[in-house]
């Protein structure tokens, strides 16, 4: 089983802490959904004996396009892979792009799961972030979805400056309150180049405070684990029958296969990343020529990578794969370099596995880059 993810790369306006790549002009939308599209065809061998599980379009904000756009890109999947009878497909959406007429549009489409961009609840959030709707956006779309779609999941960021545990406490609790079965959640991360980055060093707005991001994030876990909610994934809550299986694809190892500008693709041994420029990504595939680079992992590689996957899921790390795929040299280092966090009560072993604890997930990728084999392979 293999998975497509399909970037769309565009947005109205940039969110302050965004490192994605996207352009907030629409003016080549048509010109590069057509390259989409071709992109799809030229690739079309690569996953000749998979078959796809899941369609998933991020970005940028592909609710930006209209929904027979959005149908135009699904129908190239399905004329040129095969598929399961019932693939998950999954739109990343901004409140501000689902009025009632949209939602209603993409209920009679191919989408069959939403992931809405929420982010918070809270004006004064939404405004330092740059997000481009309201709290009462957010309300609305979220209401109007739940008539039509089953499957929908949240993003909710914490960490936020000025954000206290009182107002964090009151976005879990709006949350919870709309009955979703799943809710991704990440901290605030001020990444280089970023407007984010710039108001910080002028004073423009105060530093993320690492320290109350921590606290944060076990308010959300302890509270939405009593609500019957798995952690699945470090970021990712989801009531059982509700995981992503786009996600989870990533995180066991599945190929995938990236489609449009800076979109990267896996499949098993050799990665690969797509030119983070329209202009050429266009230009590239109009001449047929796919604007890919690729590398082939090493075993280290492999390792490591696998590592960190496993080590944020609740399926961890098993040991007799590390013995028996990568060799004992690995299997010994692992179990070496990991005593000390047994023995710290962050990471723990449950039979063949190994886990991180409650209390490491939050240092988690942290502990899995000290796990990291740096010198075999």
């Amino acid at each position: 089983m293999a998975g497509i993810y399909i970037h769309i790369p565009f947005c109205k306006q940039a969110c302050y802490y965004c490192d994605f790549h996207f352009s907030t002009s629409l003016a080549k939308k048509d010109v590069m959904i057509r390259a989409l599209k071709q992109e799809l065809h030229l690739r079309k061998e690569e996953f000749k004996n998979e078959k796809i599980e899941t369609i998933y379009f991020g970005g940028g904000t592909p609710s930006v396009l209209q929904t027979n756009e959005i149908e135009h890109l699904v129908e190239a999947v399905y004329r040129n892979y095969k598929l399961v009878k019932t693939p998950e497909i999954t739109l990343e959406a901004n409140p501000d792009d689902l009025s009632v007429n949209k939602i209603n549009e993409l209920n009679d489409s191919a989408i069959n799961r939403l992931s809405i961009g929420i982010q918070s609840f809270f004006d004064q959030d939404l405004k330092l972030m740059n997000r481009a709707h309201t709290a009462e956006d957010a309300h609305s779309c979220i209401s109007e979805a739940r008539k039509h779609f089953d499957n929908i999941s949240i993003d909710l960021i914490y960490g936020i400056p000025g954000l206290t545990n009182t107002r964090w406490d009151e976005n879990i609790a709006k949350a919870l309150s709309y009955n979703l079965p799943h809710i991704s959640s990440y901290a605030l991360t001020v990444e280089p180049k970023t407007a984010l980055k710039a108001f910080i060093e002028k004073g423009i707005i105060p530093d993320v405070d690492d320290e109350l991001a921590q606290e944060q994030f076990y308010m959300l876990l302890n509270k939405l684990e009593t609500e019957g909610f798995v952690n699945y994934e470090i970021s990712n809550f989801g009531k059982e029958g509700y995981f992503s299986m786009n996600n989870t694809s990533y995180w066991q190892g599945k190929k995938y296969m990236g489609i449009g500008p800076s979109a990267h693709s896996y499949d098993g041994k050799k990665r690969g990343w797509n030119i983070r420029n329209n202009s050429k990504y266009i230009k590239s595939i109009n001449q047929e020529i796919l604007p890919l680079e690729e590398e082939t992992l090493t075993i280290t590689d492999r390792y490591n990578e696998y590592v960190m996957t496993g080590l944020r899921t609740i399926w961890g790390i098993s040991m007799m794969k590390i013995q028996t795929e990568f060799g004992n040299s690995y299997y010994e280092y692992l179990l070496a370099q990991s005593d000390k966090y047994i023995k710290e009560g962050l990471l723990y072993t449950d039979g063949d596995i190994l886990c991180v604890t409650k209390k490491g997930k939050f240092l988690c990728d942290g502990i899995a880059s000290d796990l990291f084999m740096i010198k075999l392979g």
